[in-house]
């Protein structure tokens, strides 16, 4: 067969492929057995092969190269518009082999397998916290029904109280309810160990990559986003500009302009949910220390906070620091304040 590219709609067990010559006419439609798929492209001539980016796209990339394919990821999002008629594998095959075509496609970078065990330290870690998070708040419920509460915030300060009602010192509770607290003072014990060793984890990833130290000394990024930036984004180097990876963040101001008259919302939210809050998390810890500073960015941010707020001063630093590290991690320079 003649074939000049595939498209490939990934699954558990069957996948289907659409493959279409240099005329552009179709000259393949089957579906594989999961065991089938290696053979199958083992025996054709190299080619352009293209997915969706979903799960396990970037194991299968990385088989299909070994073989000597060139492979091309799509966002989901980009591939919807491509669907003719109803939903199913073919339809979907085949608009993916349609949307790889176009010149304009926007495409996303194959992950290593490092990259990716380091995205699932980060995803397994903000489970745990989120867990955790919850069960801090189920304590406090639970203690408050029976008039046990704080009036101190944070984790400190519940598990103070805790360890005291489980003591007696506020008071006997049923049996019932002690034997509760003591199970989820464990599991509280539990998630504090899995959430430490996973930040060990990551510890051991920033003090192992260049790239991150060179983030570390940027104002307003820690090495937990620092390493979660470099798993995701890698070099950087698949974005033109910074504005582009601010945007592939989520943090540009959403458009509805028309007539050549601009109209700007707030931010787009486009992109990974986990990495923009990291950014806009540690953009508010530096507006909270700008006000006693006197360097040209804190200056810049006491300007901003006068004219407009605080929750915009935040995006907006979080934005500039986008842009600061798109320019360190695609050149890869250092950091120059001013």
């Amino acid at each position: 067969m003649n074939i000049k590219r595939i498209g490939l709609d990934l699954a558990k067990q069957v996948f289907q492929v659409h493959a279409v010559d240099s005329h552009e006419q179709v000259v393949c439609r089957r579906q594989l057995k999961r065991d089938k798929v290696q053979d199958f492209f083992r025996q054709l001539a190299p080619c352009l092969v293209a997915m969706e980016a979903c799960g396990s796209a970037h194991y299968w990339a990385r088989e299909l190269r070994q073989l000597g394919h060139e492979v091309r990821l799509i966002a989901p999002q980009f591939v919807k518009p491509y669907v003719k008629g109803d939903k199913h594998d073919a339809h979907d095959a085949e608009a993916i082999c349609e949307a790889a075509s176009r010149p304009s496609m926007r495409f996303v970078p194959v992950k290593n397998p490092e990259q990716q065990a380091i995205q699932a330290v980060h995803r397994i870690r903000s489970r745990l916290v989120r867990a955790r998070t919850a069960l801090v708040n189920e304590i406090h419920g639970l203690l408050a029904e029976f008039g046990r509460v704080t009036s101190r915030r944070g984790r400190a300060a519940a598990a103070e109280l805790l360890e005291a009602v489980i003591k007696g010192e506020h008071g006997r509770l049923p049996a019932p309810m002690g034997r509760l607290l003591v199970g989820l003072k464990k599991e509280w014990q539990g998630l504090d160990t899995r959430i430490d060793q996973l930040n060990d984890a990551i510890q051991e990833h920033v003090r192992s990559d260049a790239r991150i130290q060179r983030l570390l000394e940027l104002e307003g990024v820690g090495p937990i986003t620092a390493s979660a930036l470099v798993a995701s984004a890698g070099d950087a180097q698949q974005f033109r500009s910074g504005r582009q990876f601010a945007a592939w963040l989520g943090l540009v101001p959403r458009q509805h302009s028309s007539g050549g008259r601009q109209c700007l919302g707030g931010i787009n939210k486009r992109g990974d949910t986990y990495l923009r809050t990291l950014m806009v998390h540690g953009s508010r810890a530096v507006i909270r220390t700008c006000a006693t500073k006197t360097d040209k960015r804190s200056l810049w941010l006491q300007e901003l906070i006068k004219r407009r707020n605080k929750n915009v001063a935040t995006v907006a630093l979080a934005n500039k620091n986008a842009r600061i590290i798109w320019a360190l991690l695609s050149r890869e320079t250092s950091y120059q304040p001013g």
